[in-house]
């Protein structure tokens, strides 16, 4: 009997420090850090340059995988069916974890809050409203002004359905009395792509995936969702005299539910670090974003305030599906 209880109390020993034993030893080989959009994408740069950070911080590589689709929907449901060791993490943005749930429930397998760990947020970017440097309209008045006259006939390009974008084009129609088009493409990219090759009249995206081309002289912003410090001639819907501005985009890392508490901890430790460490802030800015770093129990409440003010938006709209 003795012998039995001692073998039992060297069992429950063993299992104490099971736990501990394994955050020590994590990471022991390469992390994927899926990205739910295209590669090329601003967001997809600003990714792999945290990932090349945490490289340096964590010891091992982090390989990024690009899972675009169903407005970053497909990679963000792989993180959540991947197994619970910390080796799958994600980074994506509040349109595919908190806007399209509101717009598209029954094509987001996923509930953001209790399917997902955020590790920290790590950048924002605004929602910018641009066209060609060409086009007939000087600003965002003249195209309100043609579209209300011309129903259908502006389309404007999205990264998908149940992204920021679509939210946000959604309210420039229910706000300006508009039936402007949205095309969905499968990613920022072929958006401006289709822009440029005049296949859509203008795009809404996320600033960074265009602000090297509005610099360029290329494209030119007619709507902005908040005030940017480079672009300081571009207005926000609110100062053109609207009730609404656009929705902007911020970006946090994020690990399957399940993980354990002690993994959760090592990778967000690092996030703040690769966040914070010096030369990251200018990167992001080159890239049309402003590093921001939360905390992962602040960012859950932003993540609440902020699926509560959209659901009340959408729905005073009568928007989503």
């Amino acid at each position: 009997m003795k012998l039995l209880q001692s073998l039992f109390a060297i069992f429950l020993s063993l299992l104490s420090v099971a736990a501990p034993l394994q955050a020590q030893e994590f990471p022991k080989g390469p992390i994927t850090l899926v990205i739910p959009l295209a590669p090329g994408d601003a967001v997809d740069v600003a990714a792999r340059t945290l990932g090349e950070e945490l490289t340096r911080l964590l010891k091992v590589s982090i390989v990024a995988q690009n899972r675009p689709g169903a407005g970053s929907a497909l990679g963000t449901d792989q993180v959540v069916k991947a197994r619970k060791d910390g080796y799958t993490i994600l980074i994506t943005n509040n349109a595919s974890l908190i806007v399209r749930r509101i717009l598209d429930p029954a094509t987001t397998p996923y509930d953001p809050f209790t399917d997902l760990i955020p590790l920290g947020m790590a950048f924002r970017t605004p929602t910018l409203l641009a066209v060609r440097s060409d086009s007939p309209f000087r600003n965002f008045g003249d195209m309100i002004d043609f579209a209300r006259k011309n129903p259908g006939k502006v389309r404007l390009g999205t990264p998908g359905i149940g992204t920021m974008s679509d939210l946000s084009l959604q309210l420039v129609n229910s706000l300006a009395g508009t039936d402007i088009t949205m095309v969905p493409f499968s990613g920022a990219s072929p958006a401006v792509t289709a822009l440029r090759g005049g296949h859509v009249e203008g795009i809404l995206l996320a600033l960074g995936v265009v602000s090297g081309q509005i610099k360029a002289g290329a494209l030119k912003g007619m709507a902005i969702s908040s005030r940017f410090p480079e672009f300081p001639d571009i207005p926000s819907l609110s100062e053109m005299g609207y009730k609404q501005d656009l929705q902007g985009v911020w970006s946090a890392f994020f690990a399957p539910a399940g993980v354990s508490p002690e993994i959760v901890s090592t990778l967000v430790a690092a996030i703040e670090k690769a966040v914070n460490a010096p030369d990251i802030g200018p990167k992001l800015l080159g890239l049309g974003m402003v590093r921001e770093y939360v905390a992962p129990a602040p960012l859950r409440e932003r993540m609440r305030d902020e699926y509560r003010l959209i659901d009340d938006l959408v729905k005073k709209a009568s928007l989503g599906k």
